[in-house]
């Protein structure tokens, strides 16, 4: 491996590593194809830029002059044929939202290391020399925060180094860009490196969207997903419906773009954006920087919206211009100016048509709008500062307050960082020290290397925070705690995280994560209580005197470019090397080469059982954990084992328990590997948005691998519904959601029209015949289902991978 190599980061190697003088960033053409390389005077565009305009070209021939919002532009111009996903059963065009099966030709795809594991397994199989697209992998999942960045980077690279090997050596072989590990999270290095207006990207990541703050299209997929646009096939997407969200006014100094969010997501819920990209727009927009806008666009994942959008703004070129990239500035701007034809439809502006219509449309004005706190336990329980009090003690929810935890892929931007710095400064005049745990984790090695140019790592340290490595740590369940709370204590914690579901961030169902802003999040952390208003209240200082924190202030980028910060950290980006062997032991417990799954059978499914009917909120993370359960992701036999494993069976309401048919008691995911070994099928039924929360594929994959045919719920998650379909599963929803009650565990089930409507390419209606276990009594079961020409040949070839192997 290269010099930067992970067997080099042990010891005193890694000590020198990070002790390392900052170096000029390397510019990689990966990260610049969308832009010129050199000043664009002629009037040309850039290769991408020009074939966008000619796909925008064609959109605007066959849409003539229907108003487009800033989303549909950019969608439709990446359309791999225009006029048939635009004009098919649409109404000649005037129906597309919510009734269009988009095919989409993606500019690149995004993956960090948990979900890049799986993704690339799969794109093995395809036999390919490369990528058709670019490709990037950022492992930043596997790192655990604790003591330090320091100390935690050398333990997760010891740990893990195994996992790093496999991705580096599948980055050299197919010319994928690799960010080793201690580079930063993925959103955040996307942003500063890969964004720019008018790209479409998906990312193994149901946070991706965080680039839309740069005017992308950007959506959070499963790996067959990303699997499909490597090898260049058409990727499908239900034209999504447009929610217009039009800000006004100013933000005041406690409120951020956090709480925009924060307020938005309380408002919609965590199903209200499902089906829908979420587009910004109004004079509040021009107010915003970008990092704020990006945090607004990850944080949409949390309503379910397929992706989230800003406007190009001129908070978008400074931001350009601060990551030295201002060609990619320069030839946003002179592609909005360019045209080939005549009229104002024959330019492409960064912004909806005048006239474009919204499904929704919700307005907020920004100067009314004050600080929210959202949780715990699910991330639209949002709750307005000023009555968080009064609710944390109505609610009886814990008023000492354990750990403050600021920065993740939402809000570590330098902005986030320096406001938060402000008042750590002045607390610190005043001789307050935080009063719970304080911890720091910087987005990307650039911010990092950044803020200690600039002296805010030093002040926050010097405060008694502990920087983490720039990863996800805490926020995806990679935090080992040092206070030494029990498993099964109730306690409160404070994060700038996005999302918040039951024993996600440190294993302790108890644990109560709110969401806040960061700056809300530091100066709680000082009072180490969830009763304080850092607005209207005030602390003790040790001489007695009262004080109260400032309004914060910070800066919306440095004044001087970002650093690229250590050599270490950079990424390894080169021409595909067909020589390397990708690194799999035989006899490795964290990787396994996959094996297809079976095809469906030339009939319909009947001999099913009901492993568990499951109640309440079922997430991804019920599905298949993460924490402790990321060294897996490589492999799935041994992942397959947390199956389910904190779902809360609805006939006993006990978490984690299945009953075999002769009674006995067993954990869900013993339960459905016995089943697989006695090659009993079987389909699990749930509630409402099941497969909520992140993008991860492996809650399909393991289902699948056990021996799941069928999901039957009362509504999906879009994300997780997708990947149902790659990997051969049938979702399905009840027609009446009360039918939920007339089906339970071990009931035995048939489908009916299930195999003619695969056959028909989706078209036809399922029901399910099911015979109680007890009684003997057969009911019929009315279901609806969302299943596509493709995904019908998904799934009648066992799989995504199966058809796309097959192609290759």
């Amino acid at each position: 491996m290269r010099s930067i190599d992970l067997a080099s980061r042990s010891g005193v190697a890694l000590k020198r590593a990070i002790q390392a003088k900052q170096l000029p960033r390397v510019a990689c053409a990966s990260a610049r194809s969308f832009s010129s390389t050199s000043s664009n005077n002629t009037g040309l565009l850039p290769p991408r830029y020009e074939t966008l305009y000619n796909k925008y070209s064609e959109v605007r021939r066959v849409l003539g002059s229907q108003r487009l919002t800033l989303a549909e532009k950019i969608l439709y111009s990446h359309l791999d044929n225009v006029e048939e996903s635009l004009l098919s059963n649409t109404n000649g065009g005037r129906d597309i939202r919510g009734k269009a099966n988009l095919k989409l030709k993606p500019d690149r795809v995004n993956m960090q290391d948990a979900s890049a594991q799986m993704a690339l397994l799969q794109f093995m199989t395809c036999n390919l020399p490369q990528p058709v697209i670019p490709a990037s992998i950022h492992c930043d999942h596997l790192i655990v925060g604790s003591k330090g960045a320091d100390e935690d980077l050398k333990a997760g690279i010891a740990t893990n180094n195994e996992v790093f090997d496999f991705l580096e050596s599948a980055g050299t072989k197919y010319g994928i860009d690799f960010w080793p590990p201690g580079a930063g999270i993925i959103h955040q290095t996307v942003l500063e490196n890969y964004a720019v207006p008018g790209l479409m990207m998906l990312g193994t990541d149901s946070h991706s969207p965080n680039a839309g703050g740069l005017t992308t299209v950007t959506i959070g997929v499963g790996g067959a997903d990303a699997v499909e646009a490597l090898v260049g096939a058409p990727w499908e997407l239900k034209a999504p419906k447009i929610l217009g969200v039009r800000l006004t006014g100013k933000l005041n100094d406690w409120v951020s773009a956090k709480d925009v969010i924060l307020y938005l997501t309380g408002r919609l819920t965590v199903r209200g954006g499902t089906g829908y990209i979420v587009e910004y727009f109004g004079p509040g927009v021009e107010t915003l920087s970008l990092p704020g806008m990006a945090t607004a666009c990850n944080m949409g994942a949390e309503i379910g919206a397929t992706t989230s959008i800003f406007p190009f703004t001129e908070a978008s070129s400074r931001y350009l211009r601060a990551t030295n990239r201002e060609q990619a500035d320069k030839d946003a701007k002179n592609f909005e100016n360019f045209s080939k034809g005549s009229g104002q439809d024959s330019f492409f502006k960064f912004k909806a048509d005048e006239g474009a219509q919204y499904d929704e449309l919700i307005e907020i004005d920004l100067s009314k709008l004050e600080p929210h706190i959202n949780g715990p336990f699910t991330p639209d329980l949002s709750i307005p500062l000023s009555e968080f009090k009064k609710t944390v003690q109505e609610q009886k929810w814990p008023e000492k307050l354990s750990a403050g935890l600021i920065g993740s892929c939402t809000n570590s931007s330098y902005e986030d960082m320096t406001r938060c710095e402000s008042i750590v400064k002045a607390a610190e005049q005043a001789g307050i020290k935080p009063a719970a745990d304080f911890y720091i984790t910087p987005g990307s090695e650039g911010i990092r290397a950044t803020l200690e140019r600039d002296n805010t790592l030093q002040t926050f340290e010097k405060a008694g925070g502990i920087v983490l490595s720039n990863a996800c740590g805490p926020c995806i369940g990679q935090w080992k705690r040092q206070d030494d709370i029990p498993k099964g204590t109730p306690n409160a914690i404070l994060t700038s995280y996005n999302r918040n579901f039951r024993g996600r961030n440190d294993g302790n169902l108890e644990t109560m994560n709110f969401l806040a802003s960061p700056e809300i999040v530091t100066a709680m952390a000082y009072a180490g209580s969830t009763t304080f208003n850092p607005i209207t209240d005030s602390l003790t200082t040790p001489d007695g005197k009262e004080f109260k924190f400032p309004a914060p202030k910070g800066l919306e980028g440095p004044e001087t470019p970002f650093e690229a910060g250590r050599e270490v950290f950079q990424v390894q980006s080169g021409t595909p090397n067909p020589n390397v062997e990708v690194a799999i032991s035989p006899s490795s417990e964290r990787l396994a080469l996959l094996e297809p799954f079976e095809t469906f059978p030339d009939s319909d499914l009947s001999g099913l059982r009901v492993l568990v009917k499951v109640t309440g909120k079922c997430t991804t993370d019920t599905i298949s954990a993460a924490g402790p359960w990321l060294k897996y992701k490589g492999h799935l036999p041994n992942i397959s084992e947390n199956t389910l494993n904190t779902a809360v069976n609805a006939a006993t309401g006990e978490v984690n328990v299945a009953y075999d048919l002769d009674g006995s008691k067993h954990t869900i995911p013993e339960l459905a590997k016995q089943w697989k070994q006695r090659g009993q099928p079987w389909l699990v039924v749930a509630e409402h948005n099941y497969g909520e929360g992140s993008a991860r594929e492996h809650a399909a994959l393991q289902p699948r691998y056990l021996g799941a045919r069928i999901i039957v719920t009362k509504s999906f998650a879009r994300i997780h519904e997708t990947n149902l379909k790659k990997q051969g599963v049938v979702p399905l929803t009840f027609a009446n959601e009360n039918d939920y009650d007339l089906i339970d565990a071990g009931d035995e089930v048939a489908t009916v029209g299930l195999y003619e409507m695969l056959k028909n390419g989706g078209q036809g209606e399922v029901s399910l015949r099911v015979t109680k276990k007890d009684t003997g009594k057969v009911v019929e079961i009315k279901t609806k289902h969302a299943v596509s020409k493709d995904q019908a040949g998904f799934i009648l070839a066992g799989s995504a991978l199966n058809l796309l192997a097959k192609g290759n």
